[in-house]
């Protein structure tokens, strides 16, 4: 049986990891799975919530990191990590995504000799200014298996040297999380609870430091959303850094009475039940893109480049950047328009991920 660590560090790696861990589950004669929380995203809202929605038991190791620098982050959890492995010895380490715990944990195996395994490896931005794009780039670099979610993952990691062997392309096993949970999330009354009904709402997600640390470009986000909301209610999960920030540049007060609802963070099930019914989204996240694709849901990208071309060249995703005319003209355009665009989801966005992982596991094992 091959004994697998599952890394799980903020909330976008629990999406990816639970499936996976579940279809081990499924498999128990092949496999050992543990599930590792780093604690990178550490309060119950950001966190635990995730892992009850998703159907997963507690972690079997919780390291406990919290917050930091990417440095002090990234070192701690190198530091904690490390004996960890010393003690169960696992034959792979499988980490997801592009967050500080992806690389950190990629390293301390590296170093060791342990086999790493990189769920959504091969995507890029071309944006070096990203600290994800750094941690991708890196933890890709140094896997011994590259599991990748589209071919344009594929192509990319082809053009950087990477011998084809180790290059899978076995689909997005977000989108495994979304399907399964679809149906589930229609139990949740959050929708109710807002006083809104499908597609009569916009849902907006807002929290990385390029948009929301610099006081003009959260300012223009802002003052454009606003003017967006008089056509159409914006419903806005609030991130508690986004929260942060918004109290210290007083923007709290320039969305009072807005037509902006600043609401707390919702878990994976109220925070599906939400978007799921929107006609518009707007966000800065990654995942959102691609789930909103596979929806059929107009997608407003608030970011100068996207690692996932291909939720715009397939999906329903339009890059806006942070250009407050761009983002008016084409919310208003997407508003305007009552034909929805084709749906066309990208090859192997089909629930079926997870197998296709454990089988590949198996297969280098």
């Amino acid at each position: 049986m091959i004994k697998v660590m599952l890394i799980a560090g903020a909330r976008p790696n629990f999406m990816k990891v639970a499936p996976i861990y579940a279809e081990m589950k499924r498999r128990p004669g092949e496999f050992v799975p543990m599930i590792v929380h780093t604690g990178q995203h550490y309060d119950a809202a950001m966190s635990d919530a995730f892992f009850d929605d998703l159907g997963m038991p507690k972690p079997d190791i919780h390291l406990g990191v919290g917050s930091g620098s990417h440095a002090v982050q990234t070192a701690k959890i190198m530091t904690l990590f490390e004996p960890v492995v010393l003690e169960h010895k696992p034959d792979w380490v499988l980490v997801v995504g592009d967050v500080n715990s992806t690389i950190a944990c990629a390293l301390v195996c590296s170093k060791l000799g342990i086999k790493i395994a990189h769920v959504e490896a091969g995507l890029r931005s071309r944006d070096r200014a990203m600290p994800e794009e750094i941690n991708r780039i890196l933890t890709d670099s140094i896997s011994d298996l590259l599991l990748t979610t589209s071919q344009d993952a594929d192509e990319n990691l082809r053009a950087e040297g990477v011998p084809s062997e180790r290059i899978r392309f076995v689909g997005n096993v977000m989108i495994d999380s979304l399907l399964e949970h679809l149906k589930i999330a229609e139990n949740s009354t959050i929708r109710e609870d807002l006083g809104v009904s499908a597609r009569n709402y916009a849902v907006m997600t807002l929290h990385r430091p390029s948009n929301v640390d610099d006081k003009a470009t959260f300012g223009g986000l802002l003052e454009a959303l606003i003017e967006i909301a008089q056509e159409l209610p914006i419903v806005f999960p609030v991130h508690p850094r986004t929260r942060a920030k918004m109290e210290e540049f007083g923007f709290d007060k320039l969305v009072a009475g807005s037509n902006i609802r600043l609401i707390e963070p919702l878990g994976y099930l109220d925070f599906m039940r939400l978007y799921s019914g929107a006609r518009l989204v707007l966000t800065d996240s990654g995942g959102l893109q691609e789930e909103t694709t596979v929806l059929g849901i107009p997608c407003l990208t608030l970011r100068e480049n996207t690692e996932r071309p291909v939720t715009i060249e397939l999906g329903t995703n339009v890059l806006v950047g942070t250009d407050p005319q761009k983002i008016r003209r084409e919310a208003r355009a997407s508003l305007a328009s009552d034909t929805k665009r084709e749906l066309r989801v990208p090859p192997l966005w089909d629930g079926k991920a997870s197998g296709r992982i454990c089988d590949e596991l198996i297969r280098e094992s």
